[in-house]
Order: structure tokens, then C-alpha cells, then sequence
């Protein structure tokens, strides 16, 4: 299919994977894209590996199914990267975006000799900073729209200002903190 990227997130339960993938999803399909984006379920509880999809496409998207070969990986918590096999089926075009303090080669080992990009982020460092406690699926979000360029910095930004106005509007006092630590985000992705 052209045009497709697929992105496969790895995280764990209550680090907000899943909503990271929903709000990519929404913010693709505003900027004009077909899209998917859905977990995958099983015994979850706070803290166990969780697993999440998005598909997005300037076409219409006719696969319905877990993705094998994505383009991209999310790696919310890098605590994974020594129990879940990460790069399975990750092409080498691709990319792999991680969450980590660690330096490049320390993750690489990690890596299973994984030939494409790789990228990392702290995104408990913004989180901190920009909303004064640990949430790391915003500046993941914005990691991987950076990394896998499916929508220009300009755009995502304007679309999650109105998607955080819609889903903050009783907690308007979060939205500033969540858009820093966008816009941290976007400027922090440093390539390995």
C-alpha cells in the first residue's frame, strides 16, 4: 500500500502508550490521513508491557490486523528493551525511537544488531519540567511525529493545541505544560 507507515509502540501499563497512539491517530486524520490506531490486549495491569498500533496512509487503509513490519518503534519505558524483542520485524528503512538517559551504545546492545535509525529522548526530564511529574507518552508522541515526519511540527502542534483545549476543558491549567512538553520534545530527539 503507498504511502503507509506503520508504527507498532511498545510501553507498560499507565505510562499512556496507547493514548499516544489514539492521539497520533486523531492528529494524522485532522491533517486530511486515513488512519488506525489500537492496542493490543491482554492480561494488562499497571506496569505490564503493553503493546499498540497506528497505521497512517494518504489512502484508504484496508489491512485489519496487528502490525508485523512496522516502520516504526516507540519504546516508552527502555526497561523493555531487555525483556521484549523491540526491533521484531522492524524494517531497516525504518526506525526505532527510544525513552532513555542511556548513552547510544549502552542501547544498541539491546538492539539484536538492528541496522536502521536510531533515536532516543528523555522524556521523564521534559515531562518533569514541562508538567512537574512523570508522564512520558506526550513527549513520545512528539518524538515519533518528529522521527517518521507524518505530519509537519507546525500542524501537529495546532492540532494537539485544539485536541488538549477539547480534552482538558475542565483542567484548562494542564494544557500550557502538555504543549512544552511537545515542543521540548520536538526539539530534544537526538539520533544515535
Amino acid at each position: 500500500m503507498d504511502n503507509l507507515i506503520e508504527i507498532r509502540w511498545h510501553g507498560r501499563g499507565g505510562q499512556g502508550a496507547k493514548t499516544a497512539s489514539l492521539l497520533l491517530a486523531d492528529a494524522a486524520f485532522n491533517t486530511g490521513k486515513y488512519i488506525q490506531g489500537f492496542p493490543e490486549y491482554g492480561p494488562e495491569r499497571m506496569g505490564a508491557p503493553i503493546t499498540a498500533y497506528n497505521r497512517i496512509s494518504n489512502n484508504p487503509i484496508t489491512i485489519h490486523s496487528n502490525i508485523y513490519e512496522p516502520d516504526y518503534v516507540v519504546v516508552v519505558d527502555d526497561s523493555l528493551l531487555e525483556s521484549v524483542d523491540v526491533t521484531a520485524g522492524l524494517k531497516k528503512t525504518g526506525a526505532i525511537v527510544i525513552n532513555s538517559t542511556k548513552d547510544g551504545e549502552e542501547l544498541k546492545k539491546f538492539l539484536k544488531g538492528y541496522e536502521g535509525e536510531v533515536y532516543k529522548i528523555d522524556a521523564r526530564k521534559i515531562s518533569m519540567e514541562a508538567l512537574g511529574r512523570y508522564f512520558p507518552n506526550t513527549p513520545m508522541l512528539a518524538a515519533i511525529v518528529k522521527v517518521s515526519n507524518v505530519m509537519t511540527d507546525e500542524a501537529f502542534l495546532n492540532d494537539m493545541q485544539g485536541s488538549f483545549k477539547h480534552k482538558f476543558a475542565k483542567k484548562p491549567e494542564v494544557i500550557e505544560g502538555n504543549m512544552k512538553a511537545l515542543e521540548l520534545a520536538l526539539q530534544s530527539v537526538e539520533k544515535i
